[in-house]
């Protein structure tokens, strides 16, 4: 076999080269896209490591533009999602972010030898990087790992079960699958199963007829026909009743759907993507979860990993939360503390990313300064009490309330008191929800409001107590 290594570092280069000559393969090296255009007039090589950057032009937009007809690893210091599904799209076998591990590569070339059928590239899509707005971000294995794989099954159909703990961003994930898909102009359809009582549940996802039932005034699509030529996001599949498993399972073997009080089936052309924070093994083995339909939603596996066995990635995701907290209510950016940084890793985050973007809000809101510190750290973590606990609040907000005053220059603000109200309810009622694990009836004696009124201001700011139990 002949390999071929394009890339401007000669460190890498020679790295790269040692590890492929010791597994039996023939290396030719180029620093440049000229020069690797040029030698491939002369040399047909079996596998292409190419790296993104290079001095004299793209090698992911050289890879989209089909000159090579041989496996491609691109090789890429930005191990992004965003990243890692375009370098899919392009074509590319795999990428390598850099560093890189010296066994993967080992593994690579074994693949080649055995190459597996790509997926089809979709013409009409358009390849491009899109600005990584996403909280998919981190450089850890677990998320590596998890980029590529949601980098090869997003162009596909195939029905993928997401697991993970409340709060690592199952929702978000099933969103990115939506986007980078051929589906991406249809509807994505998101429904929280364990959210909707399950008499009502049959009939908000199959839809009814008119006078079906008492208060079926007129006829309703489900969320299957919503979702009709894009993608059916269902989310904690775990809890859906016995009887809507065996449903839903026919919808997944036939494609028809059969509202509740009719007779006829009607085709749905839907992918789903399912969802749960459960083991449904587990219930499967306790009767509570249909085998069969484990195992037709369960075709590719994606597990998202909880937020403390990735600590490494948690300087990136507290700055980006920070910042986008700051840009969002229009204060100005803060900085955390490298030993601030530090106490955010060794929390337990047993909410996960959901849980440090309330913190990092909270942090944006109270913290008085241009920097934030390990006692503002502890403070919003729940972890320091001040014996003047009664004096830091009112001060911290004073303190916000003037930073915003001071950023409106010569203007004089106007409807201040609905502005802030808007940014502070939603944060207090996160963090309240979080603290009472979703209980709306410990959440409205915490904040010592009617339930009502917590009800109204939960359907205000499109927050789902059940998301936090």
């Amino acid at each position: 076999m002949i390999a071929f290594i394009v890339d401007d570092d000669a460190g890498i280069r020679w790295v790269l080269s040692r590890v492929l000559k010791e597994e039996g393969l023939e290396v030719f090296e180029a620093g440049t896209l000229q020069e690797a255009k040029s030698a491939l007039d002369h040399t047909t090589p079996d596998l292409i490591f190419l790296d993104v950057y290079l001095p004299d032009g793209n090698g992911m937009k050289l890879l989209q533009s089909g000159i090579f007809e041989m496996p491609v690893i691109l090789l890429t210091a930005e191990s992004t999602f965003d990243h890692a599904a375009e370098a899919y799209r392009a074509g590319a076998m795999e990428y390598l972010p850099k560093p890189f591990d010296l066994d993967e590569v080992r593994q690579l070339i074994k693949r080649v030898q055995k190459p597996k059928p790509e997926l089809p590239v979709h013409e009409s899509v358009e390849s491009v990087v899109p600005e990584n707005k996403s909280l998919l971000l981190g450089r850890s294995p677990a998320m590596q790992q998890l980029f590529r794989t949601i980098g090869r099954v997003a162009t596909s159909d195939l029905t993928v079960l997401i697991t993970g703990e409340s709060g690592t961003g199952k929702e978000l994930v099933a969103s990115e699958l939506h986007e980078r898909s051929f589906r991406h102009d249809a509807p994505f359809v998101p429904i929280n199963t364990a959210a909707i009582p399950a008499d009502l549940l049959e009939s908000e996802l199959f839809g009814y007829e008119k006078g079906a039932f008492t208060g079926a005034d007129k006829m309703h699509r489900g969320r299957f026909e919503q979702a009709d030529g894009g993608t059916l996001f269902l989310d904690e599949i775990g809890d859906m009743p016995a009887a809507l498993q065996a449903k839903l399972l026919r919808v997944l073997e036939m494609g028809v759907v059969q509202r509740v009080g009719s007779s006829e089936d009607r085709k749905v052309n839907v992918r789903l993507l399912a969802a749960t924070h459960q083991d449904l093994r587990k219930k499967m083995d306790a009767g509570l979860f249909r085998e069969d339909l484990y195992y037709r939603l369960n075709v590719i596996p994606v597990h998202i990993p909880a937020l403390r066995d990735r600590r490494d990635d948690i300087p990136e995701l507290a700055e980006h939360l920070l910042n986008k907290s700051c840009n969002e209510m229009n204060l100005t950016p803060q900085i955390l503390l490298d030993d601030s940084i530090e106490l955010l890793q060794r929390y337990e985050w047993r909410g996960n990313v959901r849980e440090l973007k309330n913190v990092m809000q909270r942090l944006a809101v109270l913290t008085p300064g241009a920097t934030i510190t390990v006692s503002d750290v502890a403070l919003a973590l729940g972890h320091g009490r001040s014996k003047n606990q009664d004096e830091v609040l009112p001060e911290a907000i004073r303190q916000c309330i003037q930073r915003y005053v001071d950023q409106s220059g010569y203007s004089t603000p106007t409807m201040v008191y609905r502005y802030l109200m808007k940014h502070v309810e939603p944060v207090l009622l996160e963090m309240v929800l979080q603290l009472c694990k979703g209980n709306q009836l410990k959440a409205s004696e915490m904040l010592g409001l009617n339930r009502n009124t917590v009800r109204k201001l939960l359907k205000e700011y499109q927050l789902d107590a059940n998301l936090f139990k």
